[in-house]
Order: C-alpha cells, then structure tokens, then sequence
C-alpha cells in the first residue's frame, strides 16, 4: 500500500498543472500516475520525418489568458514559442471561405452570397421564433437553412456523432456568435465582424511540436509522476485506486483527469452513478499524416463534404517546422479512406472528444457532487467530461490547487 496526500490521475494538460501548482505551493506529497510511458496526454508529440506532429490533433495555446501563459512560460520560455494570427477557413463545395463563415460570405460569388444572405435573414432567431431544443433544429434557427446543410450539420455529424439530435444545445456558445446584422456589415466593408472563435490569436513551439510543454512540465516533478500505470479501479469509501500492474495507493485527496468510463471497477459507489458513467458518451479520432505540402496558407481547413473521411485538416507547415499536414478523422469513417496505405503515420485516440449528449449535465452533476464528498474530484476535458481546450483546463487547475491548499 502506498499512501500520499494527493494523488492525481492522469498526466495530461490538466494534471501536469495541477501537480506542479501543488509543489509550488509547497504541498506535503503529491503522487500523478500516467498509463502512457510519456506524459502530455492528447497533448503529446512525436517525431515523424524528422519534425514533430502532434499525434491529438489541432491543439495550441491561447493569448487571452495571461495567468496560464505566465505559468507555463515557467517551463518553457516564451522566446521558444511563435505568436500567429489565426488563419483557418472552410472548403465548401469548390470554394473556401474564412472561418467563422457567417462573418466571411462576402468571399462568395455575388450570386451564392445573396443566397446565404436571405438565408441568414430568414433563420427562426432573427424571425422572433422561439429557440428549438433539438441540435438540428437548434443549428437552422441560429443560421439558417443553408449555412446549416452545406456546413454545420455535416461537419458536426462527420466530427462527432451520425445522430446529431442526440446533442444538446446547452454548449453551443462556444460557436461564433455573429449577428445578421454584422454578416451584412462585413458584406459592406469585406471584413468579418462580430465575436471571433477560440485561438484567433495563439502561440505554438519555434522548434519543437506542443508536446515539448508537457515534457518539461512532468520532468519537473521527477519521481512524482508514475508511467505505466493505468488505473482499473476506485474505491470510494476510502479514497484507493488499484493500477493494472497492481500496485494500491491510498490518498487524502484523489482527483482524476482521465475518462471516469476508463476505471473499469468502481467500490462503494452507488449503482445509478455508475450507470450514469456508462451512459457518457465520446468520440475517437484518428490523427493520419501526409507527406506533402498543400497550397495554402491557412493552419486550419474544415472539410464538411461527406464524401472526405476527414472532417479537418491541419496544416503543419503553415505553424511549425516541417513539412507535409495531418488529417483528423472519427473512428468509424477511416474506413473512408480510398485504399488501406493512404497517407503515413497515423495514431488513433480512443478518447478524443467528450459528447455533450442531452443527459450528460445531469450525469456529470451527480457523479462529480457524490464523489466531491469523498474527497474525488473530477478536473479537466475528461474529469469533467467536456470539451475544453488546454488553456482552460491548465486555468482550471490552477484554481483547484489554491482551493486545495
């Protein structure tokens, strides 16, 4: 039996920030245990051609959070890092367009344009209809009929889920927010206006891929991360985990930042939380890489044509050093793919993205209230089961670790 204070499970973004803001806040013992032989998580890195391709797909760091900047400059300086206006667009039935499109119709042809624009105009919020609860229904009153069937609805069902209706709407602002009025501004004076998306400005490694972070981070814990061991179960009452390779800890606080469908035996936890966690729902995604330069200069292209396997591409040598671009594509459309040996290195994570299903709110909010009084608590992308960007979580952790201590 090993015992410690605190004991993190998983070291991703999440857990990493967590156990290095606990050390320097000097708390007693601090154990974190990886089931990876590398630290990181979705996060991680590896090198293919020579260059680092990051194996989680698109992920980057935000500049609109100056505490978590601060923090993680700590381990790596911000002189190592390149600072990029975001250039991502859509590939839209033989045109491409800037992301978000309803800001950026004005790169239509005048004929298409005016069609979206009536679109737009006619769409259930801007005609004073009540907001529909269903996904789809949700996507048209918000845009319209046709930003909705050229590019929302198939994007969305080629990312995350065939059913879409089985989504709720609760998440949804993290989508642009761009009113009819400002598409017909930015169709006047050609620029888009209105809320932009996540990263519209962000910062990304000189040399290295953004797994290079999360290295630094877990090498400054030394012995207090343990890889290899991934954890099986938890038993509530007394605040214990057993790890495949058998190995029990006890701690006074445990928190978890792995996906709660993963600890596949849970003690002294009540049965419908437990058949709340198996009702939580995500998506895989395979990250395939391609050793060719594509003639663009965006770092992002959506792909909402169904007959594409992917649905977002990532263009590496438009944001780091190398060359060629990745594919991001669901776990049950690979087989899209025209034949067996298209493209090169290819990594699949199982755990990609958490689906915000209709029930999950309530899940989340019995499994993370019951377990909070047994001192578990559940943090990050998978701890909490929603779709968090690193920046947020590493903000998160943060906040954790002074309410810990």
């Amino acid at each position: 039996m090993i015992k410690t204070d605190f004991l993190i499970l998983g070291g991703g973004p999440a857990g990493l920030t967590l156990a290095n803001s606990l050390v320097q806040k000097k708390a007693s013992s601090v154990l974190v245990l990886e089931k990876e032989n590398e630290a990181g998580g979705l996060c991680r890195s590896k090198d293919v051609d020579g260059w680092a391709l990051d194996i989680g797909g698109g992920h980057f760091l935000d500049v609109r959070r100056p505490k978590v900047n601060e923090f993680l400059f700590r381990f790596m300086g911000q002189d190592e890092w390149d600072i990029f206006e975001r250039d991502s667009r859509i590939v839209l039935d033989g045109d491409t367009v800037s992301h978000p499109l309803e800001a950026n119709i004005w790169q239509l042809e005048p004929e298409r344009r005016k069609e979206y624009l009536e679109s737009i105009k006619n769409a259930g919020c801007n005609k004073g209809l009540p907001m529909p609860e269903k996904f789809v229904d949700w996507i048209t009153w918000k845009l319209g009929e046709r930003i909705a069937q050229d590019y929302m609805l198939p994007y969305n069902k080629k990312m995350f889920a065939d059913e879409l209706d089985e989504l709720g709407t609760y998440w949804l602002d993290k989508l642009p927010n761009v009113s009819y009025e400002e598409t017909l501004r930015s169709c006047d004076e050609h620029r888009a206006f209105g809320k932009q998306p996540g990263h519209a400005r962000f910062y990304y490694p000189k040399r290295t891929g953004y797994g290079e972070l999360w290295n630094r981070m877990a090498d400054e814990l030394g012995g207090r991360i343990r890889y290899n061991e991934a954890v099986v179960g938890l038993d509530a009452a007394d605040r214990t985990v057993i790890t495949e390779s058998g190995t029990e800890i006890r701690a006074n606080v445990i928190v978890t930042t792995v996906p709660w469908r993963s600890i596949t035996k849970l003690d002294n936890v009540p049965d419908d939380i437990k058949d709340g966690i198996k009702n939580l729902k995500h998506s895989s995604i395979e990250v395939r890489y391609f050793d060719q330069r594509l003639d663009t200069d965006a770092q992002w292209l959506y792909c909402p044509s169904p007959s594409l396997a992917y649905h977002r591409i990532l263009v590496r040598h438009n944001f780091c050093s190398g060359n060629g671009y990745w594919t991001e594509t669901r776990k049950e459309r690979t087989a899209l793919f025209t034949t067996e040996n298209e493209g090169g290195y290819r990594y699949m994570n199982e755990y990609a993205y958490p689906l915000n299903t209709i029930e999950k709110p309530g899940i989340v909010e019995a499994l993370l209230g019951f377990m909070s009084k047994h001192g578990i608590y559940g943090l990050g992308r998978w701890g909490e089961h929603s779709h968090y960007n690193s920046d947020v979580v590493v903000d998160k952790a943060m906040d954790m670790a002074e309410k810990l201590v």
